[in-house]
């Protein structure tokens, strides 16, 4: 069973991390990805089509956020930690490659960041001057942080095999990120600046998009239960969210769904670390 043969209804649903109960906010027929929650609390940004929605949290439907030229967004968005700015991957037509923009936060005329591409972004530093991709160059997918400015990039790992999904620390010690380097997708740690490359999670699961908490105190992240390809984080799938404590431990199961390729992406804190904002889906045939 697959979305090409089935209808698929997407859930935009928030789960209280103490409580572990789950609140769909928003659902639909048609096929939407990654939430990012605003710094006030108040509204969910997510893509559907190629094209950035805001969603505020007591409205029954999503708003259009203009972002002009760019109408090829993938699910790889965040909001600035000042909460002033946007920064969306979108692949033009013309080189069919993910590029890294940045926009005001109620939207505009995106301004290119990454010259190179693909490149799709993940992690913005707490002092907002520097955002973390993931990108592919020479044929190997490895973690890179850029100025806001644009510029030179910087390559901050380089093993064989992907390192994806950095997201940092909110006291910008740490870059958290994902990386297939021992054989399974799992949970790594490092300076921002690339040294002291650690593994955090070492289980059967392969580990994506780890997101540290506004507060600091945990690390959330998606847990596929169905086997798949280490290095691919396939849609449609039996998968959990985990969480983990910044301070060690195992990961403790937050909730099990249907997702995966879409669910969490992207940072999704509320801004109190008390809730985190994610998409499920289902299959209608």
């Amino acid at each position: 069973m697959n979305a090409q043969e089935n209808r698929v209804v997407s859930r935009l649903e928030t789960i209280d991390i103490k409580s572990r109960f789950r609140t769909i906010v928003y659902q639909g027929t048609e096929h939407f990805e990654a939430p990012n929650w605003s710094l006030d609390g108040k509204y969910l940004i997510f893509n559907q089509n190629g094209r950035l929605y805001k969603l505020l949290l007591n409205a029954s439907s999503p708003q259009l956020i203009d972002t002009d030229f760019a109408d090829r967004c993938n699910n790889d968005h965040g909001i600035s930690p000042q909460g002033d700015k946007l920064v969306i991957s979108h692949s033009s037509k013309m080189s069919g490659k993910s590029l890294i923009y940045l926009l005001p936060i109620n939207g505009g005329t995106p301004k290119l960041i990454t010259e190179k591409g693909p490149s799709y972004w993940h992690g913005w530093s707490p002092n907002g001057e520097t955002l973390a991709y993931c990108a592919a160059r020479n044929n190997n997918y490895d973690v890179y942080t850029i100025s806001i400015k644009g510029g030179k990039e910087k390559r901050l790992t380089n093993t064989p095999g992907l390192d994806d999904g950095p997201d940092y620390s909110p006291d910008g010690k740490y870059i958290y990120f994902n990386s297939v380097r021992t054989g399974t997708m799992q949970i790594w740690r490092m300076a921002t600046n690339g040294s002291n490359q650690e593994q955090i999670t070492f289980d059967k699961y392969n580990d994506w998009f780890p997101h540290p908490s506004p507060n600091g105190k945990w690390v959330v992240f998606l847990s596929y239960i169905d086997k798949v390809d280490p290095g691919l984080h396939p849609p449609f799938k039996q998968v959990m969210l985990r969480m983990i404590n910044t301070d060690g431990g195992e990961p403790i199961v937050l909730t099990k769904l249907f997702g995966g390729q879409g669910t969490i992406n992207v940072p999704s804190w509320s801004p109190g670390s008390e809730h985190i904002a994610f998409v499920s889906y289902e299959l209608v045939e």
